[in-house]
This record gives structure tokens, C-alpha cells and sequence, in this order.
């Protein structure tokens, strides 16, 4: 039986979403729906799926807490139909239409996700995401030049690591001098050793001066991305961990393909990103 779906499209510095609205919290989306939605040749496209559903109306019991906190709950989900914990990038877009249908009115409020709560600060063009706080997934196996991690990119040699938890994981590459970050292969996933059990997504990162950094992103269950919020936090940690100053009021600029983030390091470890946001599109697709 088909039915038809009402859907938004939006994106943040190029990492796009396909927003599905179930402000009755009556509608599930199978990996298989998913998935097609996602695809960008059968379906609508997107790096991912965003289901808009009330907090106190989500499945999970765990997230059905948090509504007394944050009315509205960011059900994100890959683009390979698989569940995820976090997208930075999906928070912003998500803030938006919140706002654009009139669900949100304040310039502050919370949103839920599976890796907690998350407040959002409308500043201007930039939305603002308190995205927690950071820690290093292995922080007693990183050796003396702060890597706990190899990973090989394509063919040659391995490159040096860092895990990074942002809510999510990540595995930040430090790619050496006299290698081109254009140049690296991320059409097939890298292979990280020792392999995290579910998955990481990599971040292949170059300094390009003080607080600023340039980065490439395979995620998991996606694919090369044209951003990624967390990871954009992951690498801005792992670059300010490399340089072995005090974290808290640094800033990082972070280029990625799709564009310029700003990355802020507060005090207990806890992080904001900073960028832009867009809804481009509304429609109405067949499912099923």
C-alpha cells in the first residue's frame, strides 16, 4: 500500500538531511524506508534522516525522560537506515525547522538526542549547539605522541590516530607533512586497528595555522560527507590535544568541502559548534 509522506529537505555547510515530520508521534521509519529516502538516485537523497517526533512520544524509555528537558527529539538516523547517536550538523537543521513551523519560538531552547540533551543559541546567520562534553575513547593506550589508533586510508601505509567520543565515535587522523588531503582516497571505508565493535567514523585532518584546521570525513553507515558537525568537535580536540595546550577558550575555524565551522572549547571538557543552516526544499513522496 503506498503512502505518501510529507518530507523537508535541509542542510548544514553541505551535510544533508531528509526531515520527515510525526509531530503525533505515530509514524515509525524502517531501515529499508530509511534507506531509500536517503538514496539519491531512487529516493530523495540525503546523508541521513531526520524523524521530527515529540520527546514524550519517542520509543526508546530512555529518551521518553528527557522530555520534561527538551519537548522535541532528533530521531537520526543514517543514511544506511542505521541508528545513530548524534549528528552536530542534523541539530542545526533540526533547530531550524523547529523554529520554521512554529514548534520552537525562543532564540534558546533544548533539543533530545540518544546522546543526551543539547541546547541551541540562534546567534545571528549561526546556530549555536552546546554539544557536551568530549573524552578520548582509549585515553590509558594513547602513547607518548598522543595516538592510540592506526588507520589505513586506500592503499600504503598506515597514518596515526586518536579516538575521540563526541556522544558518538571518531577516529581523527593526523595527516603527516607531504601528504595532500585532497589527494586521500575515501571512496571505501578506512580501515581502523584496533576496529572499534560498532563502527567509527574518520576524520582526516591538516593544521593550516593557529586555530585553523582543514578536514576530510568518512562516516559510518554514509560514506565521504561534505561535513560532520562531531567530527568537526573531534578534530578540533585532537588537534588542540596534539598541541598540548589548555583546551578551555580555544577556538578553531574547521574548513570542510561544504564550507566554515567555528569549534569552542569550554571549560570541563564541553564543546560548541557553531555554523549555518538551511531548509531548501518541501514536498510530498510516495513510500512504500
Amino acid at each position: 500500500m503506498t503512502e505518501h509522506l510529507r518530507f523537508t529537505k535541509g542542510h548544514g555547510t553541505e551535510n544533508d538531511f531528509v526531515l520527515v515530520p510525526d509531530v503525533e508521534g505515530q509514524r515509525d521509519l524502517s531501515a529499508m524506508d530509511v534507506a531509500w529516502l536517503a538514496d539519491r538516485r531512487a529516493g530523495i537523497g540525503g546523508d541521513g534522516v531526520i524523524r521530527v517526533v515529540p520527546t514524550a512520544k519517542a520509543s526508546e524509555t530512555a529518551i521518553r525522560a528527557l522530555a520534561d528537558e527538551a519537548p522535541w527529539f532528533m530521531d537520526y538516523r543514517n543514511a544506511d537506515g542505521s541508528v545513530a547517536q548524534m549528528c552536530g550538523n542534523g541539530t542545526r537543521v533540526f533547530a531550524s525547522y523547529l523554529r520554521r513551523e512554529g514548534l520552537e519560538t525562543e532564540d534558546e531552547f533544548a533539543i533530545a538526542t540518544r546522546a543526551g540533551v543539547k541546547r541551541i543559541r540562534f546567534e545571528g546567520d549561526q546556530i549555536v549547539t552546546h554539544m557536551g562534553r568530549w573524552r578520548l575513547t582509549e585515553p590509558d593506550k594513547a602513547n607518548s605522541d598522543g595516538f592510540d589508533a592506526l588507520v589505513h586510508l586506500g592503499s600504503g601505509h598506515p597514518f596515526s590516530a586518536l579516538s575521540v567520543d563526541m556522544g558518538n565515535p571518531h577516529t581523527v587522523v593526523a595527516l603527516p607533512e607531504g601528504v595532500d588531503l585532497d589527494e586521500i582516497d575515501l571512496t571505501q571505508p578506512p580501515e581502523v586497528r584496533p576496529h572499534p565493535l560498532e563502527g567509527t567514523n574518520v576524520e582526516v585532518v591538516r593544521a593550516v595555522g593557529p586555530g585553523h584546521l582543514q578536514m576530510r570525513v568518512h562516516e559510518r553507515g554514509v560514506g565521504e560527507t561534505r561535513s560532520c558537525g562531531t567530527g568537526v568537535c573531534a578534530a578540533a580536540v585532537a588537534l588542540q590535544f596534539w598541541a598540548g595546550g589548555e583546551s578551555a577558550g580555544a577556538t578553531w575555524i574547521v574548513d570542510v568541502p561544504g564550507g566554515r565551522l567555528t569549534v569552542r572549547l569550554l571549560p570541563n571538557d564541553e564543546v560548541e559548534l557553531a555554523g549555518p543552516a538551511a531548509l531548501i526544499a518541501d514536498g510530498i513522496v510516495a513510500l512504500g
